[in-house]
């Protein structure tokens, strides 16, 4: 039997005796002495590893951790595993540690920036190993914006290689498209993994990190249209549904977007959500099912196990949401009005004009008033109906009154299946009321003479929603009339936007917030339609794996037509990337891509992108004195649509904004 030369060197050594061949072998040690050193020149063993690192700065991917790497070029390439814990970015170990003489002095953070990951003259090659545990693999990173040359990367990965215990198991992961091209012709001198190799081992994503008492059930996505859930329900599920009643927490089977409807429900309730693979027949979530437990979603983990009633209840009461304060309801506004009118764009303090027009005009309309005097910012042309219309429509028809005697039943407050049945019928009762004859006259006018031939769009705007604390995403509804076609009558559409204020979700999830279901009223958002859009997707101004603020970026989710990108069909994935728009050569890093392109291609060209890009960067720029003046992380969530004739380079279309929470 013949044995590998490394293994024959360790029989040997177990047995204490000399191996002259051993030299060729190095024999892997422990280099930390202390629990936790500032950093190390070597990782011998894993527990080295352990000592250094922690999760990554990019929480997109669970169960990875991290260490941060420095070489410093100016001192004979010599290599730094950085304690990450205690040095979360590279600026302050290299500031604390290799700032002396006869070395140069490390700049201030801005001048470390914008030079240490872009000049071919810098001092230091900066990165981080991170162990992903799910596919069980080391890799070595440089950030997705970094202009490092083939040169450096490869020198970076050989000494990194050379210095650890699993060397001959490190892989090259290029995070970004730039990178991807920087390193295609040295291929053979490192070990690549793509990103599908990488992420196909990973089992678990953390959308919205947080902790909850509840009794766990299992649904299938096609049951909630049949099954009532509770608040006090954390709620396993098969699929993503569109929407979700007010749950205490969310597992769900297949993987999300961050901007998935469930998400950004789940972010505005502070309640946890996140994705496991096969939860639906896990043998732990199963042994579970009925009980009470506390649920707790974490960066790289995940916390389910059982607590007693009385624990769940004491945490309830602790912990009850937060009451949601409405900016009141004005009706005094009666014209249909032009959107730019909808907000005072030169009052002192732009939230305070946001929160006036959103009185009466609701979130959405205040919110696309603000857009609209964006410079250079393509927003569709539109007007807003005002509350009025839709307060005058209650009173006119008696729904008011029937609302109020709702509320006051006993059976209706106690039963949701009442509930919802006793809510459909009013909501029936809504659309085939018709409306006042002089409001119709005056908005079927406003759209012979100033959207003639356009087919538009009516959308929800309740002084309930895209609050600085309360989205009220995905409660109501949006509907498309168009005064040409008997199909779509425009009076249809505004009943139908109408009437889903009673919405059994959305009325469950005004409850929740102790919001008062009679301070709620409709403005309607009117512009063209889109029915016929090349693309559309979402974005965020920031960058929602990175709650530092480390490392900003723009998150965008675009997908291909209409196909939606917060709720796709089955096997159907988008677009999803971070944009580092801020960053020299504005490199990208694809999360997903989409199944509809054709050969796998992007969804969006080059001169698309940047232009999306410079559209996010107006946004960001002109809401940060309405909602990025604390230190916490925050973001606008904006929504767009590419659209143009045929044969033509489609256009970008912003269509909303509003406070991501």
């Amino acid at each position: 039997m013949i044995m590998p030369s490394r293994l024959i060197c360790l029989v040997m050594l177990v047995g204490s005796a000399s191996c002259a061949s051993c030299d060729e072998e190095k024999q892997w040690q422990c280099s930390a002495v202390q629990e936790a050193p500032k950093f190390l020149h070597e990782i011998g063993c894993a527990s080295d590893f352990d000592r250094l690192a922690s999760a990554p700065t990019d929480a997109s991917s669970a169960g990875a951790r991290s260490v941060k790497t420095v070489i410093d070029r100016y001192d004979n390439d010599t290599l730094y595993f950085q304690n990450s814990v205690h040095y979360p970015i590279h600026w302050e170990f290299a500031s604390e540690h290799l700032s002396r003489a006869p070395l140069p002095l490390v700049p201030m953070l801005s001048e470390f920036n914008s030079t240490e990951y872009s000049s071919p003259s810098r001092r230091f090659v900066l990165g981080a190993v991170t162990y992903y545990a799910g596919p069980d693999i080391y890799t070595y990173e440089i950030a997705p914006y970094d202009l490092a040359s083939a040169e450096m990367i490869v020198s970076a990965y050989t000494r990194i290689k050379e210095a650890s215990y699993f060397g001959d198991r490190l892989r090259f992961f290029a995070s970004s498209e730039g990178i991807e091209n920087t390193v295609a012709a040295v291929a053979d001198e490192i070990q690549l993994i793509t990103q599908g190799e990488l992420y196909a081992g990973i089992d678990y994503q953390a959308l919205n990190l947080a902790e909850s008492y509840g009794r766990l059930r299992f649904a299938t996505a096609e049951d909630l249209e049949t099954t009532y859930l509770g608040f006090r329900d954390i709620v396993v599920l098969d699929q993503v549904p569109n929407d979700i009643s007010v749950v205490s927490g969310i597992i769900t089977e297949a993987f999300q977007t961050p901007l998935s409807h469930i998400n950004v429900l789940s972010r505005n309730r502070g309640t946890p959500n996140m994705a496991l693979r096969n939860a639906f027949s896990h043998a732990e979530l199963r042994a579970l099912e009925g009980q009470w437990v506390r649920f707790e979603v974490g960066s790289s983990s995940y916390t389910l196990e059982a607590v007693s009633q009385a624990q769940a209840d004491a945490w309830w009461e602790a912990n009850k949401p937060a009451e949601v304060q409405v900016p009141g309801l004005d009706d005094t506004v009666t014209d249909l009005t032009d959107i730019r009118d909808t907000i005072d764009i030169d009052a002192a303090d732009l939230k305070v004009a946001i929160k006036e027009g959103t009185r009466a005009f609701g979130g959405k309309a205040a919110h696309y008033g603000a857009l609209a005097h964006i410079d250079d910012l393509p927003v569709p042309k539109a007007f807003a109906v005002p509350v009025f219309f839709y307060v005058q429509f209650m009173n006119e028809n008696g729904f008011t009154e029937r609302v109020e005697e709702l509320l006051a039943d006993a059976d209706f407050q106690s039963d949701p299946a009442v509930r919802d049945a006793a809510l459909s019928s009013l909501r029936n009762a809504m659309k085939e009321t018709p409306l006042n004859a002089e409001f119709e006259a005056a908005l079927m006018a406003k759209l012979a003479d100033e959207y003639a031939g356009v087919r538009m769009r009516f959308r929800s705007s309740t002084n309930a929603e895209d609050l600085d604390g309360f989205t009220g995403a995905g409660l109501y509804t949006s509907k498309s009339g168009d005064p040409n076609d008997a199909e779509r009558p425009v009076a249809d559409a505004v009943r139908k936007v109408w009437a889903s204020v009673w919405f059994f979700r959305a009325f469950e999830e005004r409850s929740y917030r102790s919001i008062d279901h009679l301070s709620v009223a409709m403005a309607l958002l009117v512009h063209r339609s889109f029915p016929d859009e090349e693309a559309n997707g979402v974005a965020l101004t920031n960058n929602p794996f990175d709650p530092s603020g480390l490392d900003p970026a723009f998150y965008i989710n675009v997908q291909v037509g209409e196909t939606s990108v917060v709720l796709p069909p089955a096997g159907v994935t988008a677009d999803s990337f971070l944009y580092y728009y801020d960053r020299p050569e504005q490199p990208v890093t694809y999360l997903s891509n989409s199944s509809l392109t054709a050969n796998g291609g992007p969804v969006l060209s080059r001169s698309q992108r940047f232009a999306l890009g410079q559209a996010l960067d107006r946004i960001r720029s002109f809401f940060t004195p309405v909602y990025g003046q604390s230190t916490n992380w925050w973001a606008m969530d904006v929504e767009f649509k590419f659209d143009g004739p045929i044969g033509e380079e489609p256009e970008l279309f912003v269509k909303q904004a509003r406070p991501y929470q």
